[in-house]
Formats: structure tokens, C-alpha cells, sequence
């Protein structure tokens, strides 16, 4: 299945706490976050695009080092910037993937891709094992069946064409998704395949999170 890949990494970092970018913070083996997202991409063959989504900063850094890679501006949301990479986007199928999520297995995304060719549509997803309750005005008024609770991760997939319409309906009812699932299940008839994640697929938010790979 070939597809383009949406990297979205134009946001402030302004949880990391850090004097740098959460994205081009370098591990002690001399990576960069950045970097170690764009590797499964640029050495699977299927991948034939990838769209950086990002800032001028981070586009400096990469931009004479990074093959099979458009850049393009984010916005003034996560939603605004997607959209803009879909605009560049060349290929049938799309992945939406965070830039701040760097350990990406192969595995997984290979597991992904065979179900968005099968499913059309599908997302790596995490299993929840605390117990999950839900709270009105400070106290608990439901346990929900942790088993039918899912974590959604990236990346994403769907057919590149489905995804833009469902972004392009959300702009005109000034509707905001968390991700790009919610919209295509508010906007379109698509099943969306679970895929379990078996790698530790973090996304990198705060310092913290990068310690276990430093």
C-alpha cells in the first residue's frame, strides 16, 4: 500500500519546559526527536511522501537532509495544520502521524498498514488497565468496562481523499476534533479499525518523557 505520511510538527512545545523544541531535543545518541520519527518512513518503501508540517526553525534544520519530504506551514490548531498537509499530500492513502511521537515500531506500522488496506480506514490504539470512572461535580457517577476503552495513538490512516472531505465539513460547522478519527467517524460512514500498539508509542509532551529515551 503505498501512502503519504503527514508529519505534524509545528506545535510550542510550551510543556516540554525546556530552552529547545521538544522536536529537536538530541538523545545521548546524538538524534534529534525529529529524526527518529522520520526513520521508519524514509527507510519503508511504501511511504513514497512524507509531509513535514512544521516550523521554520525545524524546516531549517532538515531541509537539505530529508528525502521524499514536502514542507509545509502548521496553523493555528493541529487541525488547521493536518489540513494543510493534506493539501500537499499526493498519494491514495494518508498516514497522520505526531512528530512527537518517535518510537514507532516497524512492526506496528506495518500491522496498520494492512489494515487500512483491508479496513480502509484504521489507528494504532493502546489498552487501558487502570479502572476508568466517570466523575459530575466531584464524585464518581459511573465505572465504564475498561475492556471496550481504548488510548488513540498515531498514525492514523484513511484514504486521503475521504479524510479531506471530513476536514473540510468540520471547517464549515467550526467543529474541533482531538484527532482525526473523531472526524472522520462524526463526518463519514468509514470503519475504523483498532490496531493494537505493541511498541511503548509514546507522545512526547513534557521533559519526563524523554528520559527513558535519553
Amino acid at each position: 500500500m503505498n501512502y503519504s505520511v503527514i508529519i505534524v510538527a509545528a506545535g510550542k512545545s510550551t510543556r516540554f519546559g525546556q530552552q529547545v523544541s521538544k522536536i529537536l531535543y538530541q538523545f545521548s545518541d546524538g538524534e534529534k526527536v525529529i529524526e527518529k520519527t522520520l526513520k521508519p518512513f524514509i527507510s519503508d518503501d511504501d511511504c513514497k511522501q512524507i509531509v513535514l508540517v512544521t516550523s521554520e526553525e525545524v524546516h531549517e534544520y532538515l531541509k537539505d537532509g530529508c528525502p521524499k519530504t514536502v514542507f509545509c506551514r502548521g496553523g493555528n490548531s493541529r487541525q488547521e495544520s493536518v489540513y494543510n498537509g493534506l493539501l500537499n499530500a499526493s498519494e491514495k492513502y494518508v498516514l497522520v502521524h505526531d512528530g512527537a511521537r518517535c518510537f514507532l515500531e516497524r512492526e506496528d506500522l506495518e500491522n496498520l498498514k494492512n489494515e487500512i488496506n483491508e479496513n480502509q480506514g484504521a489507528l494504532l490504539v493502546k489498552s487501558v488497565t487502570d479502572t476508568i470512572k466517570i466523575a459530575e461535580n466531584g464524585y464518581v457517577s459511573e465505572t465504564i468496562d475498561r475492556e471496550k476503552v481504548k488510548r488513540a495513538q498515531t498514525p492514523q490512516g484513511f484514504p486521503r481523499k475521504v479524510l479531506l472531505q471530513c476536514y473540510e465539513k468540520a471547517f464549515k460547522e467550526d467543529y474541533l476534533g482531538t484527532d482525526d478519527c473523531s472526524l472522520v467517524e462524526r463526518y463519514s460512514d468509514l470503519k475504523i479499525k483498532c490496531v493494537e500498539s505493541k511498541g511503548d508509542n509514546i507522545k512526547i509532551t513534557t521533559f519526563n518523557d524523554v528520559m527513558g529515551g535519553k
